[in-house]
């Protein structure tokens, strides 16, 4: 397999992170791949297999750690204690299109989908590969492009809509609108909802997409892009697959020890993870590796009235389970706090890898579902749906709302403390949502990020376009603010 694996890297990826091109491959090895790879089911399995294995390849991925820890400087989660001049430029929201970590999130989800691309023609083109198989990777391909699509369109706004191979074209392709980005992955998510099974390929593991993923990612899009009805509808879905998920929780209210099951590795509330290739050292995931601190914490949960260390309420077992301490030792005593969802920084010699990255969670399908319900002023219905992810934290129910905006608050609430330093949901939530003020031209994170941060700029919602894609592409325009 390995073999294969090595094969199928030259013919089908784009080895670097430059951001020389959106991707960088050569003729003759676009060639090899369409002429080669898609013959059998092994090889063309090894080539979609391997797009996830490289997502978790390195922390400086777009995956996992950059981009879950540069869109939490940027909303208000957590900060970088040291010294960083690329992480400073997050945590001020004052980023410079020369920003690398800015083009490794351009660069490679960019990289994901020519390689997602390449799969999609090359197993419609054949003729020799076992129709489920087929099917599957198709499903598997459509979600991957729909995936990175809607990461780049959240982070960049309007960017390249790239749908085959044609560097050529692609290369000089001018920013789609972001309505348009938007429906080819809804019309992505639905393909792959078609294409897909509810069983997880392979050896069963939840390290490869299921309809499941694809339903929850479809759900999460349709709330994105306004349309409550269909994100109720697929959020519901989810929730009653029942057989395969649940949220992790135990008959004695007063345990706490589901809370640090979820993130272990097939977790029943595990929709989609990924497994880190390099175990090197015992290392189970970059997120815990990079977190979980050997002293002071380096990654510290915002503080001060605005910050998520006091953004709990009394009695979360969020908190008490899911974030970590560390108190100096010398007075003046002060403690820092450090998110803690994943436990292991280095695994005991020899040990079994017990941790998966988690990408789709099951309880974001109940946050889905109630901030849709709000919109569809079911405000009742929303507060069952907030108050299952409450019980297991061990708080009390909520009542049900007086107002739609009282129960958005109590939506805002339940999301930053249950989905913190997960793959940027604070700060896409703080720029999706509208501005209390009522100015159509807001967002809540014009609400929110001044509090914190006095240097905000409405024009910081969006990142940089890079300056190698500035460069490259005579049809690139760089976003507001950053001319």
């Amino acid at each position: 397999m390995k073999i294969i694996y090595y094969i199928l890297s030259l013919a089908l990826m784009s080895t670097g992170l430059s951001c020389k091109k959106y991707v960088e491959i050569e003729d003759p090895k676009d060639q090899l791949a369409t002429g080669t790879v898609f013959t059998t089911d092994a090889t063309a399995t090894a080539a979609m297999v391997g797009i996830y294995s490289d997502m978790n390849a390195s922390n400086y991925q777009f995956a996992n750690v950059l981009t879950s820890f540069t869109c939490a400087m940027a909303a208000d989660e957590f900060v970088y204690a040291s010294v960083l001049a690329n992480f400073d430029e997050f945590k001020n929201n004052a980023l410079t299109s020369g920003n690398t970590y800015v083009g490794i999130m351009w660069a490679s989800p960019y990289n994901f989908i020519y390689r997602s691309n390449a799969v999609i023609e090359g197993v419609t083109a054949s003729t020799t590969l076992t129709p489920s198989v087929k099917n599957q990777l198709l499903g598997e391909a459509k979600f991957m492009r729909a995936f990175c699509h809607f990461y780049l369109v959240n982070l960049f706004g309007d960017v390249p809509l790239i749908l085959n191979t044609d560097v050529l074209n692609n290369s000089s392709k001018a920013r789609s609108p972001k309505s348009e980005v938007y429906a080819a992955i809804i019309q992505d998510l639905k393909d792959a909802k078609s294409l897909l099974v509810a069983a997880y390929p392979g050896a069963g593991e939840r390290t490869r997409p299921n309809k499941t993923a694809a339903t929850l990612l479809l759900s999460r899009v349709y709330l994105y892009t306004g349309n409550n009805a269909l994100a109720e509808a697929e959020a519901s879905e989810v929730i009653a697959n029942s057989t395969q998920y649940s949220i992790l929780k135990n008959a004695d209210p007063n345990d706490a020890g589901h809370m640090n099951k979820v993130f272990l590795k097939n977790s029943n509330e595990a929709v989609w993870q990924l497994q880190v290739v390099n175990t090197l050292g015992g290392r189970n995931t970059w997120e815990g590796n990079t977190l979980v601190p050997t002293a002071s914490p380096l990654y510290r949960l915002t503080k001060g009235t605005y910050g998520l260390e006091t953004g709990f309420e009394a009695g979360d077992k969020r908190f008490s389970n899911w974030v970590g301490s560390y108190s100096t030792a010398t007075a003046p005593v002060v403690t820092h706090y450090y998110p803690f969802k994943y436990k292991v920084r280095v695994g005991a010699a020899g040990a079994a890898v017990t941790e998966y990255s988690m990408i789709l969670r099951f309880a974001e399908a109940y946050l889905i579902r109630a901030e849709a319900r709000v919109g569809l002023n079911r405000l009742a219905e929303a507060k069952d749906d907030l108050n299952v992810l409450r019980a297991r934290a061990g708080l009390t129910p909520l009542a049900v709302a007086a107002s739609p905006a009282l129960a958005m608050a109590q939506v805002e609430q339940e999301r930053r403390v249950e989905l913190f330093s997960e793959w940027g949901h604070r700060w896409f939530d703080l720029k999706r949502w509208k501005s209390l003020s009522g100015d159509p031209l807001k967002s809540r994170a014009d609400d929110i990020l001044p509090l914190t941060k006095p240097a905000w700029k409405s024009t910081a919602v969006l990142f940089p376009i890079p300056v190698e894609a500035m460069r490259t592409n005579p049809n690139m325009v760089q976003n507001p603010g950053y001319n």
